[in-house]
């Protein structure tokens, strides 16, 4: 309870001290869309977070108990502003001054609806939409329609993960009702991300869609209802975005003459109607137990790869920090020496990326703002300070 009631006045005196001094600048002008994923899991005010972590703040809880749960394991780092509730409007006004200021101007919010409702939805509702200088930063959502099961919750995780709590598919009717409200609750804010106009919207796990609508003819369908549900909300279409995992991903459930092996032709995913992709995380296509200059290198030669295999679909690059799950799981893979300087010069490699391509959208995406229990994040930490903030500054503000 001592802990709790410090955390809380932290949070308390945070929130007076940034709301006393509001800040009031211009939105940073530049050439690139610098798109940071955002996890909504680090909020003290949502009550569906309380049977995952039951200290009421979110997963800070599996960050801040990582020692007393693995003692003297090689992670025990702790974040420079502390562990800020981030559904709070003052405290998101502190953090999108920060991403703006540094070049970061995009965040893609990870996006759940389970049990019929909306999950982890606080940070977004609560903290950015109401934070005074929002104006500041573009949004969108990725929808993560995966399944939830035992990893956030680190009492029972190390007993595996065959525990489904909920499933990420959704049927027909659902499906509709998550986009109707999607529409008007996200897509009319001024500052929702688009493309031409168009509102983006990007899908997680493409399969579990399938699968939970009811195959490939019945999302077909649906997706294409969705796409004239945009239009008669007023805007010119939808730009509808699909995670890439890996050149070769499963169809499992899907079309099971084509399984584990199959190519991911690009008629397919025109069928299905996406019109563009990026990745989420490095560790989707690589073997990311290595250091971070060869998962680097691999993560170029996709790039190329995905452009030749899908001649009319764009591709946005998409650069991760690094890969480390240890505080939920004690034990994981690990990318080594992925330094800022890295960091520095694999944004330099996608920016010369969309430099190269003129028609296409200078959208670039990051993993992520703030991916702490995967240690994958811009936030600055007690390890390299503001480095990682600082390395994209250097790329696309100081430049």
């Amino acid at each position: 309870m001592k802990r709790i009631s410090l955390f809380l006045a932290f949070l308390a005196v945070m929130s007076l001290g940034l709301k006393a001094q509001p800040k009031q600048q211009k939105q940073q002008k530049q050439k690139y869309d610098v798109a940071a994923y955002l996890y909504p899991a680090y909020a003290a005010d949502d009550p569906r977070l309380r049977p995952f972590w039951p200290m009421g703040f979110g997963e800070w809880e599996t960050v801040m108990n990582m020692q007393q749960r693995n003692p003297g394991h090689y992670w025990n780092r702790h974040p420079l502003w502390g562990y800020v509730n981030e559904a709070d409007p003052a405290v998101m006004e502190m953090e999108i001054d920060q991403a703006a200021d540094h070049g970061v101007n995009v965040f893609i919010f990870d996006w759940y609806w389970f049990d019929s409702r909306p999950f982890m939805e606080t940070t977004l509702t609560n903290g950015f939409l109401k934070a005074r200088n929002r104006d500041r930063m573009q949004f969108y959502l990725m929808w993560a329609n995966h399944n939830v099961e035992n990893y956030w919750d680190t009492r029972i995780s190390k007993y595996g993960s065959e525990n489904i709590i909920w499933r990420g598919g959704v049927d027909r009717e659902e499906f509709e009702r998550l986009c109707k409200r999607n529409i008007e609750l996200f897509f009319k804010q001024p500052n929702y991300y688009k493309i031409d106009g168009k509102p983006v919207f990007m899908i997680y796990e493409v399969t579990t869609f399938i699968e939970g609508i009811g195959g490939v003819e019945n999302a077909i369908d649906a997706l294409k209802w969705f796409r004239k549900e945009v239009k008669k909300a007023g805007f010119p279409d939808l730009e509808l975005q699909f995670t890439m995992w890996n050149s070769q991903f499963n169809y499992s459930g899907v079309d099971e003459a084509k399984a584990k092996n199959a190519s991911p032709r690009e008629e397919f995913i025109k069928k299905l109607g996406f019109n563009s992709m990026s990745h989420y995380q490095f560790c989707h296509f690589i073997n990311v137990d290595d250091d971070y200059q060869k998962v680097l290198d691999q993560a170029y030669v996709e790039w190329e790869k995905l452009e030749k295999e899908f001649t009319s679909t764009p591709y946005y690059p998409h650069i991760s920090i690094g890969w480390d799950n240890s505080p939920r799981t004690g034990q994981s893979a690990v990318i080594r020496d992925n330094t800022p300087e890295r960091f520095e010069g694999a944004l330099r490699k996608a920016k010369a990326y969309v430099d190269a391509r003129p028609n296409l959208h200078p959208l670039i995406t990051i993993n992520s703002w703030n991916e702490w229990t995967e240690t994958s994040y811009l936030q600055p930490d007690d390890v390299y300070g503001y480095g990682y903030l600082d390395a994209v500054k250097k790329v696309f503000v100081d430049e």
